[in-house]
């Protein structure tokens, strides 16, 4: 998943994208110097995001939702954003600001539960429960819920649900998740229905079928015992297919959850309001307290974080949506009580990385040099300090089954500021023509700091840094082309589930280098995906030797990218806004539960 500072990350560049973790690191000047220091008391406490996911049957299924204590109906709550949203057709939606959004728009056949303990399960949410396989987990069986209709009251059927899937092998479906579309038809999925469904052509009844209106069969030449979880993520939500648009569904979605949209104005706001064609009753997850969120793009994270303390008018009734309480007036916030009671805090499932082009950056000399160099200290001060992140020593986020604290080929916890004299030993035979490195940074407040940190980090140990700036609505989006005339890249990747295999394959398959997917670096190393096939073939016992041998492998001997750090979350909302609290699955406040007090 990304990160969007924000669950594909595609980013925490462009903002992040699963944790419930309260954080207790003690208070400390926003330096970044105390970074590492509770790490391990905050990573223990992570290992919650690990534990495996349970599956929920047909009663856990059913609504309505389980009331918030003291939740009352009413009101607009206003949703600050710096940068816009990456997509909101369902079939595009990756990262975290999107997906956000997507769980007050959209729905699929299962949904994440979670609770106040952030225990998660996946249950039936189109679907009347987490599905049922047979045939070793080749198969899977799901039924749609009696009164499920889009906001044009038309009934869903499983018709829109093949054309919800069929629609992601169309070619101007490029930015979303590919799981489900590479289990059913292989690597090269595209092939398999070129018109992806809008030419009256579809999947054949072996792969994906139907054989009534309520019923959606898939069939795999393996098991995919993780389908569940898969089809919960926001990239497989149903787009009716009687008003699918194709490119310009972007524009106008059509919601299945209990709001929609009532005003677009691309970049500067999003106007939901309820949606009174959802039916409580068919939904065990979400609510529809407030009358509509207005979505303010455009406001900065330091202008954000500044009402949010000030709490005076509108702002009593306002939420950060993937931003986060700005670096500088942490302080602020955690020595105002009033204003600490108020936050949402926890660990993110990224971690952030400086990406290599491979394609550009061939020398290994040049990537370890670099792995060396950068400066874990000085970015993680940028993003908040111990508030915001730990030192970054490899692939694995402190949140992942298999993570090793002690793994830290870089000496990353001995010189979070970089081992510069290393670097230089390392580059010492390296031809100056070699240490041109050209850094795309997002033209974001963050953007900004991670650029001049990255700079003075490569400048000192010799490279000759040219940075590029991007446009942070569409960062991801630049850097997921093939041909980008970029070196290098800040990325943040973070499980979409408690798997490995949700980390090293999207990232690191050689299968999946193409233009909008998320192996930024163009890595294509066979005995990587040797591992990746063997991983995915063994249980996850066994499975878990196989993803740390290919991590290992990748971080030594390839080196696609740096790690810098991994991820937290400490966002702030407004007095008069009720339900908060951290997200399990989006490791960002959980939007499905809000109200207003008054």
């Amino acid at each position: 998943m990304l990160s969007h500072s924000s669950r594909r990350a595609r980013a925490v560049v462009i903002a992040l994208a699963a944790g419930s973790l309260v954080l207790t690191a003690a208070c400390s000047k926003n330096t970044g110097g105390k970074s590492g220091t509770d790490s391990k008391k905050d990573q223990k406490q992570a290992a919650v995001q690990s534990k495996a996911v349970t599956y929920v049957d047909a009663a856990g299924s059913t609504g309505p939702a389980k009331d918030v204590p003291g939740a009352r109906s009413g009101g607009t709550i206003t949703v600050y954003q710096e940068a816009g949203l990456s997509h909101l057709d369902p079939g595009q939606i990756y990262v975290s600001d999107a997906g956000q959004v997507a769980n007050l728009l959209f729905r699929r056949l299962t949904q994440f539960q979670e609770d106040d303990k952030g225990n998660v399960s996946v249950a039936g949410d189109l679907a009347t429960d987490s599905g049922k396989s047979t045939d070793g987990g080749k198969t899977w069986t799901f039924t749609l819920k009696d009164g499920i209709k889009d906001e044009n009251g038309n009934a869903i059927t499983s018709a829109d649900v093949r054309h919800s899937i069929e629609r992601l092998y169309a070619k101007f479906i490029f930015d979303g998740p590919t799981y489900l579309q590479t289990w059913l038809s292989g690597a090269d999925y595209r092939k398999a229905l070129p018109g992806g469904g809008f030419d009256g052509k579809h999947l054949p009844a072996s792969v994906l079928d139907t054989p009534d209106d309520k019923t959606i069969v898939f069939h795999f030449g393996t098991p995919r015992q993780d389908l569940p979880q898969t089809l919960a993520m926001a990239g497989y939500a149903v787009v009716p297919a009687k008003t699918d648009t194709k490119e310009k569904y972007e524009k106008k979605p059509v919601a299945t959850g209990p709001y929609k949209i009532a005003e677009n104005k691309a970049g500067k706001t999003l106007k939901l309001v309820k949606n009174t064609n959802w039916d409580p009753k068919t939904d065990s997850v979400r609510h529809q307290y407030a009358d509509g969120f207005t979505i303010q793009f455009g406001v900065t994270e330091s202008t954000q974080t500044k009402r949010l303390i000030a709490d005076e008018g509108d702002n009593k009734n306002a939420i950060q949506l993937t931003n986060g309480v700005e670096a500088t007036q942490i302080q602020d916030v955690i020595n105002n009580p009033e204003a600490s009671k108020r936050t949402v805090k926890g660990y993110q499932p990224y971690v952030m990385q400086l990406t290599f082009n491979l394609d550009r950056v061939k020398d290994l000399k040049v990537r370890k040099a670099v792995a060396y160099a950068v400066n874990s200290k000085s970015l993680i001060a940028g993003e908040g300090g111990v508030y915001g992140g730990d030192v970054a020593t490899n692939y694995f986020a402190p949140t992942l089954p298999g993570y090793e604290p002690t793994y830290d080929p870089y000496g990353r916890l001995k010189t979070p500021q970089g081992n510069i004299a290393k670097a230089k030993e390392i580059l010492k035979d390296v031809p100056a023509s070699e240490k041109k490195l050209v850094f795309a940074y997002a033209n974001s407040e963050n953007g900004q700091k991670r650029k001049v940190a990255i700079e003075d980090a490569l400048t000192k140990v010799g490279f000759n840094v040219i940075s590029k700036e991007v446009d942070a609505a569409s960062y991801y989006e630049q850097i997921g082309k093939l041909k980008n005339p970029y070196d290098i890249y800040i990325s943040g990747w973070g499980q979409d589930w408690p798997s490995p295999a949700t980390v090293v394959t999207p990232i690191y398959d050689g299968s999946q280098v193409f233009d909008g997917s998320a192996n930024y670096s163009h890595v294509k190393d066979p005995k990587v995906d040797a591992l990746i096939k063997k991983a995915l073939t063994q249980q996850p016992t066994e499975a878990a030797a196989t993803w740390k041998e290919a991590e290992h492998y990748l971080l030594e001997n390839v080196v696609p990218s740096a790690p810098l750090w991994y991820t937290k979350q400490f966002q702030i909302s407004g007095s008069n806004v009720g339900g908060a609290r951290y997200g399990s699955v989006s490791s960002l406040i959980d939007i499905r539960r809000l109200y207003l007090k008054s």
